[in-house]
């Protein structure tokens, strides 16, 4: 018995029979639920790159005037995180992007990449920003505190609206790294405001290259979770909202499934999962309409409890599971239902 994969579910699968001797059938059944489509964020991407790209502008100007390298650090941040937005925006827009003959998911990773390389690069910026705060505190200058923190302080207006413009997209990774990359510009902000503060209250000569890397230290950690995750997302890992082993209790739970094995879960961009596994069923003379009831149900089980929007599954009688090649090769190990 097979379905189409794009059958929704409440339509009934195109029967094949197939005997094997056993009197068993054996039937390849997809079942697919269409996606609702992820926010659009192209507004917010927009405003959020015309602030910050205003900002560094100014940053950078005042932070070269008074000889700050906390200014010039915030500012050279702020660049990255311009890049980072166009990054994130390019993958949205990627991943929006309709399948075709050669792409049969569309360009949905381009999101994941999108988050790879924005960590990447803000990795390879605190770097930077750390090498030269310690050349910095061989050879300390005064700055001018007053400046500092008016300019920083505008930082922490334009990063804080900006963040929130992506708030509301935190459950997608590229989103996620968007808002999180504002909402640690803010913080960095306000870190050297502190530091203006320090200079103006005790002429330390050294807090401004030691707030730089005080700035370093809380991008890097920020950015770490970010960093691994996209690496995890590229090679096919299991996302993070989706439990594996709790997948395959649900798949066992339905109506006459006694197995589960070749479960995968994967993602195909930073907000969308699939699915594909294959189901013994105890019942050989399951009929069409059984079989649709099935599907419809695992289909709705997946994406409630786990958000899997596309799932694939085979159904198996036992004994042609019993024959499977992929049984105990490229799957999960076989997983039965408590008698």
């Amino acid at each position: 018995m097979s379905a189409d994969p794009h059958t929704h579910p409440h339509t009934h699968p195109h029967d094949h029979g197939h005997d094997h001797g056993h009197d068993h059938g054996h039937g390849h059944s997809h079942g697919h639920s269409h996606a609702h489509p992820p926010p659009n964020f192209n507004r917010a991407f927009a405003v959020g790159i015309t602030l910050n790209v205003g900002f560094v502008a100014v940053e950078a100007y005042y932070g070269w005037k008074i000889h700050s390298l906390a200014l010039l650090a915030d500012a050279a941040h702020n660049l990255g995180d311009v890049a980072g937005l166009l990054l994130a925006w390019v993958g949205a827009l990627a991943g929006q992007r309709q399948p075709d003959a050669r792409h049969t998911y569309g360009w949905q990773r381009g999101t994941i990449l999108a988050a790879l390389i924005n960590a990447v690069l803000l990795l390879v910026a605190m770097g930077w920003l750390a090498w030269e705060a310690l050349g910095r505190l061989q050879s300390p200058h005064a700055t001018e505190g007053w400046t500092v923190i008016v300019v920083a302080a505008i930082g922490i207006a334009i990063n804080t609206a900006t963040a929130l413009l992506f708030l509301r997209g935190r459950d997608d990774l590229n989103i996620r790294g968007a808002f999180l990359h504002m909402a640690a510009d803010a913080l960095v902000s306000l870190g050297v405001v502190v530091g203006g503060v320090l200079f103006l209250w005790q002429g330390w000569l050294w807090i401004d290259p030691v707030m730089s890397l005080l700035i370093a230290a809380v991008v890097v950690v920020g950015t770490w979770g970010l960093f691994r995750q996209s690496v995890h997302l590229m090679f096919d890992g299991v996302p993070p909202s989706v439990s594996l082993h709790e997948v395959q209790q649900c798949l066992l739970a339905l109506p006459s499934v006694q197995a589960v094995h070749d479960l995968h879960v994967w993602p195909t961009s930073t907000s969308q999962t699939a699915l594909t596994a294959h189901l013994v069923l105890a019942d050989s003379t399951a009929t069409a309409a059984d079989t649709a009831v099935l599907l419809a149900r695992a289909q709705h089980e997946l994406e409630q409890r786990f958000g899997i929007r596309h799932s694939t599954l085979q159904l198996e009688s036992a004994a042609f599971a019993a024959q499977c090649h992929l049984l105990e090769h490229g799957g999960q190990a076989d997983a039965h239902a408590a008698p």
